[in-house]
């Protein structure tokens, strides 16, 4: 379905409020405990992913205590559809990665494939080590080629958007993380 023809206040005002911004809080506090007892000492290289990833990005780093480089790869299964297709690099990570530790952050680990071509990617490239930070884990039922090092919440298998991640294009803006109802046609 094309955003063109959706409308974005329809999508809000069907959907199911999955969490809600003081869950969503708590679990970026608790996300940036866990992450300060593993990383405080290792000056990691972040890589945010782009453009899900902005939001969570944006509101994990301040609570981050110690010293980090910051940068962001982009890639892509989704285009604006509520369906995974093909992988498709705009930003791949770059020479940066070289000996480092890196702290990958993305708005969710879906069926996986996205994160474990970046991790890979950052491995090719020759990065010491390798983490990813996910604010949501969708729950599929099933295992996925990857997982996350640091979770912040589970979602259940709908489609979900808010929070850096987009309904249609729409809607990645929200402070809460809500669920398609149904199929907007």
């Amino acid at each position: 379905m094309d955003q063109v023809n959706v409308n974005p206040q329809d999508i809000l005002d069907t959907a199911i409020l999955i969490h809600d911004e003081r869950v969503i809080n708590q679990a970026l506090d608790r996300l940036a405990t866990e992450i300060g007892t593993v990383l405080a000492d290792a000056a990691p290289l972040v890589l945010c992913v782009m453009g899900g990833g902005v939001v969570f990005a944006g509101q994990l780093l301040p609570r981050l205590s110690f010293p980090l480089e910051f940068d962001y790869v982009q890639a892509s299964r989704y285009h604006n559809r509520t369906e995974g297709m093909h992988l498709e690099w705009k930003v791949k990570p770059g020479e940066n990665v070289r000996g480092r530790t890196v702290l990958v952050l993305d708005d969710i680990l879906d069926e996986g494939y996205t994160l474990i071509e970046i991790k890979q990617q950052c491995l090719h490239l020759g990065a010491k080590e390798v983490l990813l930070a996910v604010l949501v884990e969708k729950d599929l039922g099933r295992s996925k080629p990857i997982t996350a090092d640091f979770i912040g919440l589970t979602v259940p298998n709908q489609y979900v958007f808010g929070c850096g991640m987009d309904v249609y294009g729409w809607w990645r803006n929200l402070p809460a993380i809500y669920a398609l109802r149904s199929e907007v046609s």
